[in-house]
């Protein structure tokens, strides 16, 4: 829907990148059989690594869409933003009802039954957004043209 390119980059991206003995050894990050998602000793690092990269590409003027789970809610967000400086940024938010989330995550083999249940809440607590979208029942096309209008209106 938008009329230049932009980049989608999102936490899914980082963890890929990882070294698999980071995941299981838990020095990176540990998801537990109930899909909490712990960080581990080395995880704060990269993910400053991560964050630099995203606002240098922000900052050479490249759209860039964060697809970023705040697994400490505001405190994610805080060190995003201090990355980011002070580039234009549109905080939002997605929702979703729990059961309709369950369901979702059941189709999806890369995670584990419980993980979008285990982080809900969390995810959200203290991150202040800009926008709020509910994936529940409106389609990823009427929510990309809610935040595609305020794109626009703030760009």
């Amino acid at each position: 829907m938008l009329t230049t390119p932009w980049l989608l980059l999102g936490i899914d991206d980082l963890i890929r990148a990882i070294p698999d003995q980071g995941i299981d050894d838990g020095t990176l990050l540990h998801i537990s059989g109930s899909g909490l998602v712990e960080v581990g000793p080395g995880w704060r690092r990269l993910e400053a690594s991560w964050y630099a990269g995203i606002a240098t590409i922000a900052a050479r003027g490249t759209g860039v869409l964060v697809d970023e789970v705040f697994l400490d809610g505001g405190g994610g967000q805080e060190r995003l933003q201090t990355a980011l400086g002070g580039l234009e940024v549109l905080w939002v938010g997605v929702t979703c009802d729990v059961d309709v989330a369950r369901a979702r995550e059941a189709r999806r083999p890369d995670r584990v039954a419980g993980q979008s249940q285990s982080q809900a809440a969390v995810v959200h607590e203290g991150v202040v957004y800009d926008l709020m979208v509910d994936t529940t029942d409106a389609s990823s096309e009427s929510c990309a043209a809610m935040i595609l209008q305020r794109v626009s209106t703030t760009a």
